[in-house]
């Protein structure tokens, strides 16, 4: 465990994490917003912590705000990973990126234009699946 000092006030930068915490395409910097924040045992920051937890499309995410609240002695309760679309109407997206597409894409193009079009999407899953994203998403669209 690292040796990280918890404050009990109010942190000076908390709109700042608060916007990061709420970036629904970069999972990485609403993991970071929330280590941060896991320094500052503030009313408002084990809300937003909460809320981080209960609602994060990404489960490393969520896990994470669990390990903060934990180790600020609040009795959370860590949510069950989700199954199936992460992003309610996920698979439809992807479908309808595929048929933009012309006839014969590669699956680069394909990944190009889910990025672009739906980061939303595309983060969330990447953050989920780790290493494995990449095949996921080739399987994915094979099947499509």
């Amino acid at each position: 465990m690292n040796n990280i000092v918890i404050k009990n006030e109010f942190p000076p930068n908390f709109e700042e994490l608060k916007k990061a915490a709420n970036r629904t395409s970069n999972w990485r910097e609403r993991l970071e917003a929330v280590e941060e924040l896991g320094q500052w045992k503030h009313e408002e920051t084990m809300k937003l912590l909460t809320r981080i937890m209960e609602n994060d499309t990404v489960y490393k995410v969520q896990e994470t705000a669990f390990q903060k609240l934990k180790a600020f002695g609040q009795g959370a309760r860590l949510p069950a990973q989700k199954k199936g679309d992460l992003i309610k109407g996920a698979t439809k997206a992807l479908v309808r990126i595929k048929k933009s597409l012309p006839k014969g894409h590669t699956f680069e193009e394909f990944k190009e234009k889910l990025q672009k079009m739906r980061s939303d999407i595309y983060d969330t899953y990447e953050g989920e699946k780790g290493a494995d994203f990449d095949q996921w998403l080739e399987n994915t669209w094979a099947s499509l």
